[in-house]
């Protein structure tokens, strides 16, 4: 009985508001590691300036209409939405070689960074759609001419040109800053595994979550979409060197000075310590992490350890380790049960991996792994693109180029040998620039000068020793809230990177004028700007409160008394407070002074109101500082003054950030800080059902 072939199915790219099929027959995409047709690609008759147009005027107003909480808060639901799916992501996943646990870098890590973002926005940034940065800068000496660094979104579309390897985590992690900034995105995943990325946008826009046009994807070719970006565009580009060289001298990017990030090729490195000899665990845990990094994703990450730098007395037993543990990584079938490294994107990978190994050759001799011969678990050696692990040692590496110009994008490293430190720090650098590298040490001097002399041409540097063995995410895993790039031919750029990375979807701004125009443009209560002087702002909840509401409190006198029973009461005797000769003595104060938290505490006692109400709790304070002592006899006051609210969605309360000055009888400002409180919506708060 005759089976009938499973049909490729046809992609089709999300633009203008409709899923749209390619007119051509494209290009077949075949299962890694099978060989059997999964996809077909193709997106010509897409109309790119089209589909440009479509996100700046149809998604872009909707997005900068929001605040940074709300487009965080649809970043947390699609989130959740994509996770309760991610069994149907897996499925698809094996089609491109990788394992499960491959697959759980690329789909649950993508989506954990989507949702990490959404955390940072809500935490990190304020409930509002404009972002005050910086201090105020004051341009008079009256305090009225003032000027404040603001960010706003962009007002163009973001292009993410995405690579091959991670076709959900390359997508997610460059989106999820981007739509918290307000900017919509136009995604073009590599070819080869856009099956996973488009599988993953039909899901995305069948929940309904993101504004119309905030996200669109083109699978196929970009034809002239590069053609028509504008100054309010940016650019994105994740592959290989010479193809993002090529990208970011295109004659519109370099016409609009167009933003281009690029994240390309490196030679990372992992050094060995001398101190982390065999036997120490430190040689261990090196041991782990290079065979770890080299089979993972069948070693096509950018941050995989492309060079194994070790000190020559270890070189021997580094080797014979490696060879051992590599020889155990079953390779096959990525659903198989034991499988440890599935296939390469496809055959002709396996090609170019194969080419640049015997260049390395050149420098370097093979001492484990065959790249002509493939031992697998199971699978058809020649219908899927199978690779085993193959280890190289240069012992002259300073002499051998290819190892520190070409990269093999596969399960390939090469150990070098180095006799002192300094040649290992050098023999790192040697990489012109790399995403990461790494140090295995035990040793803190040997850390400081190891990281201190690989750093500038690192975007990351890991320390691994026995002390992180448990939680380190190791050497290849870039995180939300660190830079994912690296200067030189890594591509110059910075991914992520916390709030850092939403920033690069916005314009900083130098805004000069006067405070309260100044104030009405950040949301923000700047000095000079106009204040309400009413009822005590802490007996109104959000809905009444607003930004300038002020209280001049009463005064209070500071005593010896009081700042005896402090030291005492506390068991702060610092000899300032208590010995009026050794106060005398000090270069800062006259005579005894009193302490600085009890000045915070007595003006709290001024500014606070006992009885119930809508502020719900004091949840610390910012920016504390003491400006002039504080002496017996001197008379303390507050003002307080609303400064920035910022409501919580989904919450019956939201932060009040209030700027606190104490001063004394004379006007001196002897304490400024801002204090930060939780208060309700609404007041009396609402009866919660049972």
């Amino acid at each position: 009985m005759s089976h009938m072939a499973v049909q490729p199915r046809r992609l089709e790219s999300y633009v203008y508001g409709s899923w749209v099929a390619g007119t051509k027959q494209g290009q077949t995409l075949l299962d890694a590691a099978t060989g059997e047709p999964v996809a077909l690609i193709d997106s010509t008759g897409v109309n790119f300036a089209d589909t440009l147009d479509y996100g700046r005027k149809i998604a872009g107003p909707k997005l900068r209409n929001m605040t940074f909480h709300e487009r965080a808060q649809l970043l947390k639901e699609l989130g959740l939405a994509l996770m309760a799916q991610k069994e149907e992501f897996y499925t698809e996943s094996l089609r491109t070689g990788a394992t499960r646990s491959d697959g759980w870098v690329d789909i649950e890590g993508g989506i954990g960074t989507m949702l990490a973002y959404s955390s940072k926005g809500r935490r990190e940034l304020p409930n509002a759609r404009v972002l005050a940065e910086g201090d105020i800068e004051q341009l008079s000496r009256d305090g009225s001419f003032i000027g404040q660094h603001i960010l706003t979104p962009m007002e163009g579309v973001a292009v993410h040109i995405n690579a091959y390897n991670f076709p959900i985590w390359g997508m997610l992690e460059k989106i999820a800053p981007t739509l918290i900034a307000g900017v919509p995105c136009v995604v073009k995943p590599a070819s080869q595994t856009a099956y996973l990325t488009e599988l993953m946008v039909r899901r995305i826009i069948e929940t309904g979550i993101l504004p119309e046009g905030a996200l669109q994807l083109i699978c196929g070719s970009v034809g002239d979409l590069l053609d028509h970006v504008t100054e309010q565009d940016v650019v994105t580009f994740t592959g290989s060197a010479s193809t993002g060289r090529m990208l970011k001298n295109h004659s519109a990017i370099v016409a609009n000075s167009v933003r281009f990030t690029m994240e390309a090729d490196s030679l990372n490195a992992a050094i060995l310590a001398p101190d982390a000899k065999a036997g120490t665990e430190e040689f261990d845990l090196f041991v782990k992490e290079a065979c770890r990094e080299m089979t993972s994703k069948a070693g096509q990450k950018c941050t995989a350890i492309r060079r194994v730098i070790a000190p020559r007395s270890e070189v021997d037993a580094l080797i014979a380790a490696l060879r051992e543990r590599l020889g155990k990584t079953a390779v096959g079938l990525p659903q198989d049960e034991g499988i440890r490294m599935g296939a390469l994107a496809s055959l002709d990978q396996r090609v170019e991996v194969r080419d640049r190994i015997r260049t390395l050759q050149k420098g370097a001799e093979i001492v484990a792994g065959d790249p002509d011969v493939i031992n697998i678990a199971s699978g058809d050696a020649e219908k899927g693109a199978f690779l085993n692990p193959v280890l190289l040692y240069a012992d002259k590496p300073f002499e051998a180029e290819a190892i520190h110009d070409v990269e093999a994008f596969g399960p390939v490293s090469t150990v070098m040998a180095y006799d002192d430190l300094d040649e290992a720090i050098a023999l790192a650098r040697k990489g012109k620039g790399s995403l990461v590298s790494s140090v295995f040490t035990n040793d803190p001097a040997t850390a400081e000068k190891t990281v201190l002399g690989v750093a500038p041409w690192h975007g990351r540097v890991l320390i691994g020793n026995r002390e992180t063995a448990k939680t380190s995410t190791g050497h290849g895993s870039p995180l939300a809230g660190l830079i994912h790039g690296g200067p030189g031919r890594a591509g110059g750029g910075e991914e992520m990177g916390g709030i850092r990375g939403v920033k690069h979807f916005m314009q900083r701004t130098a805004v000069q004028g006067s405070p309260t125009l100044l104030s009405a443009v950040t949301g923000r209560w700047i000095e000079g700007a106009p204040a309400k002087q009413d009822e005590h702002p802490f007996r109104k909840s959000l809905a009444e409160l607003k930004i300038g509401d002020q209280l001049i409190t009463d005064k209070r006198t500071i005593t010896l008394e009081d700042v005896e029973h402090f030291a005492h009461f506390t068991g702060d005797t610092f000899y300032a407070h208590m010995d009026s000769e050794a106060a005398k003595a000090n270069p800062f104060f006259e005579d005894r002074v009193a302490h600085g938290y009890l000045i915070a505490s007595f003006a709290a006692g001024l500014f606070v109101h006992p009885d119930a109400g809508p502020v719900l709790a004091n949840y610390g304070v910012d920016n504390l500082r003491f400006l002039v002592p504080v002496y017996f006899g001197d008379t303390l006051q507050v003002r307080l003054t609303c400064k920035e609210i910022n409501p919580r969605l989904n919450a019956q309360h939201g932060e009040v950030r209030w700027d606190c000055c104490v001063t004394n009888q004379r006007g001196d400002v002897v304490a400024q800080y801002d204090v930060l409180t939780m208060v309700a919506k609404s007041w009396p708060l609402p009866e919660v059902a049972e």
